[in-house]
């Protein structure tokens, strides 16, 4: 069964708004996701905003979790997971599960991953391998679904430096 949450912005004119989370597709094409993930995370810290970063496996939070210890502009993007709690202390989230402790404003998705609880973010960024045709495909669906929900949607893909660009 499909869930759809929604935002509703109650404005002071008492007109009623309804809102869907911006939906970012990353097209990974000249970097994989340990060595482009810093650089998205590192925006988000300078916003002084939090994220929820959602892994399909234990094992690909775990290599992420250790990449993030040295990846970063200023080697170090700080996070939590599970494993270290505290949850409401970490600005970046790590989870296998579709989860907001840290009360995060983004949702970042990885490995095919979907989360239902999309209403909840103010914008979710979905990160794909372009280098692999079936992760492209995938990616697809969920845009088109994504569409069909009435989010707002954006893509992006990396150029030969590694900076993100916006396409059609």
């Amino acid at each position: 069964m499909l869930k759809v949450y929604l935002k509703i912005d109650f404005s002071p004119s008492h007109e009623y708004k309804l809102t869907m989370t911006e939906i970012g597709f990353y097209h990974l094409t000249t970097s994989p996701l340990e060595r482009a993930l810093p650089r998205l995370l590192e925006k988000v810290l300078e916003a002084h905003k939090r994220a929820v970063i959602m892994f399909a496996s234990q094992e690909r939070l775990e290599y992420i979790n250790s990449a993030l210890w040295t990846l970063g502009k200023a080697s170090f993007i700080p996070h939590g997971s599970a494993k270290e709690g505290f949850a409401e202390d970490h600005p970046i989230w790590l989870t296998t599960e579709d989860e907001n402790p840290n009360g995060a404003h983004f949702l970042f998705l990885t490995d095919g991953i979907e989360s239902p609880s999309l209403s909840t973010y103010e914008r979710c960024l979905d990160l794909f391998d372009g280098n692999d045709e079936e992760a492209v495909a995938q990616a697809r669906e969920r845009w088109l679904k994504a569409k069909d929900q009435n989010h707002k949607i954006t893509y992006w893909k990396q150029t030969k430096s590694g900076a993100w660009e916006k396409g059609a």
